[in-house]
């Protein structure tokens, strides 16, 4: 075995030869790389006078070398999980998955999560088989990415996909010996996966209608554009010790849910004779995760949209730097925020940004545009004169290849192959000529799909549930549309309801905003256990933002249509005229009081 010559003649005092320097800098590099991962100090701070105690490090994975340096110096120990991120980097484990679908293999231990930072979840014991979960920024996809996804559902997956509350699509039953040529057949359509998963900035979500709602303050697509590719190609970004959302809304009708995000980017605009120049900035909002009961509050700030991207990795930064990784439970961006107090992670993020933005009280700006509840679905004149968009129901936010195939033909045949994906897991096909609208209605009702649907129905949102995910404790899906079959045929319309199913308290499905949200439970009955759920009335968001109380606890599963029926008619019966909303109906009453509703 030859082994790699060493430059000669260096006691000699002569300079270098280049290829000398090259053997060295390339020595140097890879022995500091090395060095640094390991915890111990680099050449560069030994060679530069710094202690050897103190480690200095360098590279795109700097932030998180020295956040984890900090924990160890402090006597913390660090999860398994970041102890693993430090042994080799997720992205550099690829040819660990083509070895694994070579033989055929899932991941055991902490590589189930190192999986997760290229898409692929391993969802046992719901399921012996990968999900993936892509990144479609801003609900933004196309019909020929659509066509792809449904092809690729179809040779590597079960068939289908399931939009998720992020405007997104996952694909489900990629069996392990498919797992790398399912990756390299997604990036070949040029759809993305890449930090989907695990502790990474999730998919950017922004205003489904953004640059065809005539109300909307702006337009967002090309913010979720720019943040989603800042992500993509800057290895900093993944440096977090958990996952982290971030959406932008541009005032539009279809809620983005914004302050549901660790840092939610709101569209205002400020009139005439206030304290800043008038026109439309963006507020801040930081430490949105609604499952344990907190929207993102209003940080006072006003920023221009050409500073969001910066001002958010900047947020990002101060995160990697201070972020728990020695309790996967407290490592969240709410439990700095609750460590510290806003004032100071604000101040720490504007050091960090190194700008000063324009401050006004959120009750200085312009009211913002209403939002419409069922804006997601049906017929919407847009913007731009003589279109529409319409709002296709995707029962509990799944489509079957063929319909994937059929709303991209649509697409293309009527409109301008521009789809969009809502966080109320549903679809929108846009640019549809006002004289075409009953065609496209009829090609859309053969696909079995439907675009008029009854309130509640429109209103449904479901998670993965405990057929596909390991967490839930109830078959979501399946219970949302026996629950939405039963109500649609006991009751007339009972208006604008919003009602949430969640497998388990990590809540993907946000039962606390729904006008009834339902939490998946084992309940007993006898000697058994059988699936159920606790209720909760009342949430809401935007201008309607609160948490859902619970009032009943432990429903079983078969016994939740019923329940629902006699709360739905005590509303009916009791609201004080017909335009009284559900939400404003829960809060004349006290929970007791809903409570007995339930059982009339």
């Amino acid at each position: 075995m030859s082994e790699t010559p060493v430059p000669q003649n260096l006691a000699s005092g002569e300079a270098f030869s280049d290829e000398q320097q090259q053997y060295l800098a390339g020595f140097l590099h890879g022995s500091g790389s090395a060095r640094t991962l390991a915890g111990l100090p680099s050449f560069a701070s030994v060679l530069g006078g710094a202690s050897v105690g103190e480690p200095v490090f360098d590279g795109p994975d700097k932030l998180q070398l020295e956040a984890w340096a900090q924990t160890e110096k402090a006597g913390k120990k660090l999860t398994p999980e970041e102890k693993a991120k430090r042994e080799k980097h997720p992205f550099e484990r690829y040819e660990q998955i083509a070895q694994h679908a070579r033989e055929g293999r899932y991941p055991k231990g902490t590589d189930v999560l190192m999986w997760k930072y290229h898409g692929l979840f391993y969802v046992a014991p719901a399921q012996d088989s990968f999900m993936c979960r892509m990144r479609f920024y801003g609900g933004l996809i196309s019909a020929h990415q659509l066509r792809a996804t449904a092809q690729i559902c179809d040779d590597f997956g079960g068939g289908y996909t399931d939009c998720t509350t992020r405007g997104n699509l996952q694909i489900r039953e990629i069996p392990a010996e498919k797992a790398l040529d399912f990756l390299q057949t997604l990036q070949e359509n040029g759809l993305v996966s890449r930090g989907s998963g695990a502790d990474n900035i999730r998919n950017v979500t922004g205003s489904a209608t953004a640059g065809i709602d005539p109300h909307e303050l702006y337009d967002t697509r090309d913010l979720a554009r720019q943040m989603h590719h800042a992500i993509l190609n800057d290895r900093e970004m993944y440096g977090l010790p958990r996952k982290f959302n971030i959406a932008f809304d541009g005032g539009g009708a279809i809620s983005t849910l914004e302050d549901t995000n660790d840092i939610g980017f709101s569209a205002v605009r400020v009139g005439a004779g206030k304290a800043v120049p008038e026109g439309v900035y963006f507020r801040v909002a930081f430490g949105g995760i609604t499952g344990h009961k907190d929207f993102a509050l209003d940080e006072g700030l006003l920023l221009a949209p050409d500073d969001l991207v910066s001002f958010a990795k900047a947020t990002v930064r101060v995160f990697i730097k201070n972020g728990d990784r020695t309790d996967r439970k407290k490592a969240r961006l709410k439990y700095v925020l609750d460590a510290w107090g806003h004032e100071k992670f604000v101040a720490e993020v504007l050091k960090e940004w190194g700008k000063e933005p324009l401050r006004l009280p959120l009750s200085e700006c312009q009211t913002r545009p209403p939002i419409g509840k069922s804006a997601h679905i049906g017929w919407h004149a847009q913007k731009q004169s003589g279109k529409n968009y319409l709002g296709v129901v995707l029962p509990v936010g799944r489509m079957t290849s063929a319909q994937m195939r059929g709303l991209a033909a649509i697409s293309e045949r009527f409109g301008s192959g521009d789809l969009r994906l809502t966080v109320w897991q549903n679809i929108l096909i846009c640019d549809i000529a006002d004289a075409d609208k009953a065609a496209v209605e009829r090609e859309v009702l053969a696909l079995g799909l439907e675009c008029q649907a009854s309130s509640v129905r429109t209103g449904l949102v479901a998670c993965t549930g405990a057929t596909r995910c390991k967490f839930a404790n109830a078959h979501t899906k399946t219970h949302a549309l026996e629950v939405s079959n039963y109500l649609e045929g006991a009751l007339e319309n009972v208006g604008e309801i919003n009602i949430h199913l969640t497998g388990c308290p990590n809540s993907c499905a946000q039962h606390y905003i729904g006008d009834i949200g339902l939490l998946g439970t084992k309940v007993e009955r006898g000697d058994e256990e059988v699936e159920g759920y606790h209720l909760f009335l009342g949430g809401g968001y935007g201008e309607q933002r609160a948490v859902a109380r619970e009032v009943l606890k432990g429903i079983a599963a078969d016994e939740l249509p019923q329940t629902l029926e006699k709360l739905l008619k005590a509303y009916l019966k009791t609201r004080g005229d017909a335009t009284e909303s559900f939400y404003d109906w829960t809060r004349r009453y006290e929970t007791d009081e809903l409570r007995g509703f339930c059982a009339v």
